[in-house]
């Protein structure tokens, strides 16, 4: 079996190993542009010995972001700044991706350390979209209810981003589908109450993401991997569940999905998780072994060896890092140190590698 340290070869493209830099939000950019911290924090992610890098969710448009300050990519003018990140990625040997979101009824929100919750317009906020007009939770600003014409918009929107993400420079793109944004709200019969042919019945729920990755599929190059991230369940009773996350991923692989980035929740403010070390690798392994497709496992994943069973016990093809990368830029290289491997450092730091060479 594979370790943690094996390259994965995905189309044309091959990763150095199975540690991936997951999506996270750093609400530092300014009109969707990015700027020397989004530099600075994935390139220092890639100095740390990641096999693939990938950005924060990057809305497609302007009222596709989180926060104000969110990423994005629905302006051709975004795209320089990302190509410089993309740039001193590939300087350290490290593959970059990009993920492309749509926040939807979740928009409009402050940042998590100004507390979240409505952003009003005096504030530079917007009104959000979703399927329906009833908002995420009280704090939550109202959405306005998508009809078809703009649910083909915003597909459409998806499409420009992917090409504007080629144009960056980018190796891979990841479609968020999860976290109770646009995507996962129409996954979701929680969130979804429509009655038009985006809602009720399972392919009626699953149309709208379907429709992106066929969209962003025809223009993104053969040779380059397609990833999704999902929700495998809402962690609520009679909402979206690993079984109907099973059955889409089936129908993601056969639409040229090369992995599927399994996480869970954030679709309802009352969802009751059972959190743990590890505790989401389950869906990765029943997924991987049940839609016959490659997966990611995400979710308190922190230690080496942890890490490395998840790879050899065949539970999932990579492992997606968040937190622990936030403490530990570094953490690859300290993972392969741990487990015995030999990894190449980045040369202006080798005079750190071996703890035995006494300093000059």
């Amino acid at each position: 079996m594979p370790h943690l340290f094996d390259p994965l070869t995905l189309r044309s493209l091959t990763l150095a190993n199975r540690i991936v830099v997951s999506p996270m939000c750093e609400y530092s950019g300014v009109d969707g542009f990015s700027n020397d911290w989004h530099l600075v924090h994935l390139g220092s992610r890639a100095v740390g010995g990641a096999g693939l890098v990938l950005t924060e969710a990057t809305a497609v448009t302007a009222d596709g972001r989180i926060s104000p300050q969110d990423l994005g990519i629905w302006d051709d003018g975004h795209v320089a700044g990302l190509a410089h990140c993309v740039r001193f990625i590939h300087s350290q040997k490290t593959l970059a991706g990009i993920q492309l979101a749509h926040a939807g009824r979740k928009g409009s929100t402050a940042r998590p350390w100004e507390g979240g919750g409505a952003v009003t317009r005096e504030h530079g906020g917007w009104e959000p979209v979703g399927p329906t007009d009833e908002p995420f939770a009280a704090t939550y600003p109202t959405p306005r209810p998508l009809t078809p014409a703009d649910i083909a918009g915003i597909v459409a929107a998806f499409t420009r981003g992917a090409r504007r993400a080629l144009d960056a420079g980018f190796d891979v793109i990841e479609l968020h589908a999860a976290h109770g944004y646009l995507i996962h709200e129409f996954l979701s019969p929680l969130v979804n109450t429509r009655t038009d042919a985006y809602g009720g019945s399972f392919d009626n729920r699953v149309r709208l993401c379907l429709a992106v990755v066929d969209a962003v599929r025809a223009v993104w190059p053969e040779r380059q991997p397609l990833f999704v991230r999902i929700s495998a369940t809402d962690w609520k009773n009679g909402g979206w569940d690993l079984d109907q996350a099973v059955e889409l991923a089936r129908r993601l692989r056969d639409r040229g999905v090369d992995l599927v980035d399994c996480s869970s929740g954030g679709a309802v403010h009352d969802q009751q998780i059972i959190a743990g070390p590890g505790y989401q690798v389950p869906f990765a392994d029943r997924i991987r072994r049940d839609a016959a497709v490659a997966t990611g496992a995400v979710g308190l994943i922190t230690k080496a060896e942890q890490a490395d069973a998840i790879i050899s016990h065949g539970q999932a093809d990579v492992v997606l890092l968040a937190r622990e990368l936030l403490r530990d830029p570094y953490w690859p290289l300290h993972a392969a140190d741990q487990l015995g491997h030999k990894v190449p450092w980045p040369p202006q730091y080798l005079r750190a590698a071996h703890r035995d060479i006494p300093s000059r």
